[in-house]
Order: C-alpha cells, then structure tokens, then sequence
C-alpha cells in the first residue's frame, strides 16, 4: 500500500532492454533506500515495481510489457526522472489517500497555467472514464495524491502548491505529457455499484 506521499524523485541511470522486459535502474539517495531489501515494493510514478537488486544507491527494477505499454515508464530514457514512494508501514502517518500502486491508464497534460507560488494543470481522459472524476474527489497522479479541482466534460484540473512542484515531476511536466493515473479506490467502488444497481433495476423493469 501507498499513501501518495512522494517522497523525492530519483533519476533513471540505466535501462536493460530485454525479450518481452526491461530493467531499470535508479539512484536512490540514502534517505529514500535506506533499508532497502530486495524484494520490497516502490512505486515509480504511482507504478508499484519490485526491488530486484540493490548495489549501493542503484536499485534495479523488472517490468514487465504490459506495465510498459500501460503507464508512462515505457517512455522514460536514461537521464530520466521518477517520482518515488517506498511503501508504507503499520503506523505510518497517511497523509494522501490509500494507494495500491496499481495504475487505471494515463492522463494527457492540456494545459499548464503557472502564477504566483502555484500551478494549475489540465488533463484530459477518455469520457468513460470521467464518471470516477468528482469535483473535490482524490486522484493519484504520477504517485501524487491530489484534490480534483475543477471538472469539465473529458478534463478535469488540480492545483499544485510549491513543495509539491519541487518534489515532484509536476515542476516539470508539460503539454502533452502523459501521466500515470491511479482513480480513488472508494470513489471507483461506488460508482461501479451504483452502475451495477442501476443496470439491474433496468433489466427487473423491463421483463415485468
């Protein structure tokens, strides 16, 4: 589990292509590894990976080709960025939301407006996913818990204090970035129910 608290981001300083997988390797200061075990989860833009081997500050990660092809760390290159959260413990104060690491699909960056000490993003998805975007809800984005701002038709926008812009890539991100997204599992368990109830009150309606 996550917490969607990111902790710092960590630069790509090698990537292993292989059949049907890749190795990534990144440079974790000690801050963030410290008791770092192989086998331990982390979460790369809000992507849980598992540790596969640990020399010193580099810690390398299998993935597989659906992981590439679904979230953003198929497009990453050497020199590259993560953001990144080690996984959290009994007891550990949860200051985002309850994240699985699990991500949904990918966001497009539509529009960055920058003014005075913050930063509001855009972002488009596909309209079938929009029913599990509310208004004031909570989204992971790239790792990040975040509060929904506003909701327009396929968009919807979040509003980004400076400590976040500074430990994270959203200081960074541009139009038509994508991004990885991970819907509140609450807000997707009550949509999806209501959705389930609604469809059969539909089918029970039109048999009588």
């Amino acid at each position: 589990m996550f917490t969607g608290i990111v902790q710092g981001m960590a630069t790509v300083v090698a990537i292993d292509k292989k059949q049907d997988f890749q190795t990534h390797t990144v440079r974790l200061e000690s801050s963030m590894s410290e008791g770092l075990t192989i086998g331990a989860s982390v979460a790369h833009n809000g992507c849980c990976l598992t540790v596969t081997k640990i020399d010193g500050e580099l810690i390398s990660f299998d993935l597989m080709q659906a992981t590439l092809k679904l979230t953003n760390l198929g497009e990453l290159k050497e020199g590259g960025a993560v953001n990144i959260e080690r996984a959290a413990k009994f007891g550990d104060e949860i200051g985002g939301h309850s994240m699985s690491g699990h991500i949904s699909l990918q966001a497009q960056v539509s529009d960055v407006i920058d003014t005075p000490n913050n930063r509001t993003i855009w972002f488009t998805l596909p309209m079938d996913a929009m029913k599990y975007v509310l208004a004031k809800g909570y989204i992971g984005l790239d790792g990040c818990s975040l509060t929904i701002g506003e909701v327009e038709q396929n968009r919807f926008s979040v509003h980004l204090i400076p400590e976040t812009l500074e430990r994270t890539l959203f200081g960074h991100r541009k139009v038509g970035d994508h991004i990885n997204v991970e819907f509140d599992p609450q807000t997707q368990a009550i949509v999806d129910t209501v959705e389930r109830v609604l469809a059969a009150k539909q089918i029970v309606e039109s048999n009588r």
